[in-house]
């Protein structure tokens, strides 16, 4: 039997009880499979999750190791992996899915190359992989996305029980800022679309009155910018972390950013207003586990009490052969 670690996390807002009472959970996975040993956990981790009653699975990217090939059969295996789900699988690509492409272990491929590729196998159509399939609103179908960023299928909102969740491209190794001028235009053009993406969810967040917000990315941020410093780089995500300060104090209710990249599992409240200097209560950071800890987390809201929603995940960690 799965032993669950109960973590009950208090978020200082006042929402209205008005809304049909609704409790529903779902799955969080990310970095993993790295090998074949944890292919194999991986397959195993699904059959646990697959026994377990969820609206959808996300995975918060890395579906390879930084130094395995990206190769179209690599893709096209994850995929019938994360189709084994029997829920909807919704996945948010990484930095060794497509950024660190061009590492020589990795194959020494084109990122904007192996970007389209992981486009065309996991994201080529309306809904999500999965047994189990979710209507998925991609900005690249979105009547209202600007012409620019008609490219952008793997940024995706979708609804549950007055909740609105956002998936958004914005990988580790800095999000893909500082290696060479072409990757800067990148970053650059995809900041633009993914701050337009958020803007738009959040919109329609305070337009439906909706409880809460739930954003998946794959890269850590560096809140604190303890790594920047240590390495003495730009922060390729500053743009980013400013929007979504100034959203989440606009919307004055629960915000959850849910991410990977460094391989730790954590529930915490990073996010601080550089004008008060205080935490941001209304705010929430979930990390994923990742390689070796190839585990999964179980997020359970209940909108009858939107005062807490609840993290559970297993109490043993799986740390490899």
């Amino acid at each position: 039997m799965r032993t669950l670690l109960w973590l009950a996390l208090a978020l200082a807002v006042g929402l209205s009880h008005a809304q049909a009472p609704a409790r529903f959970s779902f799955a969080i996975v990310g970095d993993a499979p790295y090998n074949t040993w944890e292919e194999g956990r991986f397959a195993q981790m699904l059959d646990e999750i697959n026994q377990e009653n969820l609206a959808f699975v996300v995975h918060v990217g890395d579906i390879k190791s930084g130094s395995s090939p990206c190769s179209d059969e690599l893709y096209e295996q994850r995929k019938r992996m994360f189709q084994a789900s029997r829920y909807p699988f919704i996945l948010v690509p990484g930095d060794n899915d497509w950024t660190d492409c061009h590492r020589k272990g990795a194959g020494g491929y084109d990122p904007l190359e192996r970007l389209a590729k992981l486009r065309q196998v996991f994201y080529a159509g309306a809904t999500s992989l999965g047994q189990d399939t979710l209507q998925l609103a991609r900005q690249s179908a979105d009547p209202a996305t600007d012409a620019r960023f008609r490219e952008y299928r793997e940024n995706v909102r979708w609804v549950a029980d007055e909740v609105l969740f956002m998936g958004l491209n914005v990988p580790g190794s800095n999000n893909n800022f500082g290696r060479t001028p072409q990757m800067d235009a990148e970053h650059a053009q995809r900041g633009e679309a993914n701050a337009a993406w958020l803007r738009q969810g959040f919109e329609l967040a305070r337009k439906n009155s909706y409880l809460a917000v739930f954003v998946f990315i794959q890269a850590n941020p560096d809140f604190d910018l303890s790594y920047l410093r240590r390495v003495n780089r730009a922060d390729g995500y500053a743009a980013f972390k400013q929007e979504l300060l100034a959203h989440t104090l606009d919307f004055g209710k629960p915000v959850v950013l849910v991410h990977g990249d460094t391989h730790r599992f954590r529930v915490d409240q990073p996010l601080h207003d550089p004008a008060t200097l205080k935490r941001v209560e209304q705010f929430t950071r979930i990390e994923s586990y990742g390689s070796p800890y190839v585990d999964w987390i179980k997020v359970t809201i209940d909108s009858d009490n939107p005062n807490l929603f609840f993290v559970g995940t297993n109490s043993t960690v799986n740390y490899g052969p």
